[in-house]
């Protein structure tokens, strides 16, 4: 086997990024390797050895949008990060073409847009388990609000058009992330991590 180029890991890149847009825009079933390897501007048959068949593509593109999840919240949460207005611009530079995929993802059904609800609900659980209302039923709470977050990115055509700014705009993901603070309790999230969030999206703000 052949050694990979850095030209064969741009173009995989290139490849999967395209995926990834006409995924979100057609669904996995009206898109076609022509149409993807036309819009990253390579060759079907390179489409075909980076990744095989449409459907492995796909895999490739779930796979790629869980690992980026995964990597924001053990940035972002765990890493106590979410107080610092360059990863909240970092995150709404890089997320939305992802965000786009997954929320058209969880609509049509795939395994991986599966796993990243599941994983999501179980990191939430995991958080909120630290209050210490231990009658409260925190599998429910975790799902109920991991489902409230993820909908707005299902919606997010229609929360744009409400809100008269693109919801993946600069503006539009700080009106979003400001009203959903303004919506949860700081109880539900844990005091520290509400202010963590507040005091990010502040700053961010001020630097705009």
């Amino acid at each position: 086997m052949r050694p990979i180029s850095e030209e064969d890991l741009t173009a995989r890149a290139r490849i999967r990024d395209a995926a990834m847009a006409l995924f979100a825009e057609r669904g996995v079933k009206a898109a076609t390797i022509r149409g993807i390897a036309e819009a990253a501007g390579v060759s079907p048959g390179l489409v075909q050895h980076h990744f095989g068949t449409k459907e492995e593509l796909r895999q490739a593109c779930d796979e790629y949008v869980l690992s980026y999840v995964r990597e924001q919240v053990a940035v972002g949460i765990t890493g106590h990060n979410l107080g610092d207005p360059e990863y909240i611009e970092n995150v709404h530079r890089s997320a939305p073409p992802l965000m786009h995929y997954l929320g058209r993802a969880l609509v049509d059904g795939s395994p991986g847009a599966a796993a990243m609800f599941d994983e999501l609900v179980n990191v939430t659980e995991q958080h909120l388990s630290s209050d210490d209302r231990s009658e409260a039923d925190h599998r429910a709470r975790a799902t109920v609000l991991t489902a409230m977050k993820l909908g707005i990115t299902v919606l997010h055509d229609h929360v744009s058009r409400a809100l008269g700014t693109d919801l993946y705009g600069p503006q539009g993901a700080l009106r979003v992330g400001k009203a959903q603070l303004d919506l949860i309790q700081p109880e539900f999230l844990g005091r520290e991590l509400f202010e963590q969030a507040r005091t990010g999206l502040e700053k961010l703000e001020g630097n705009r």
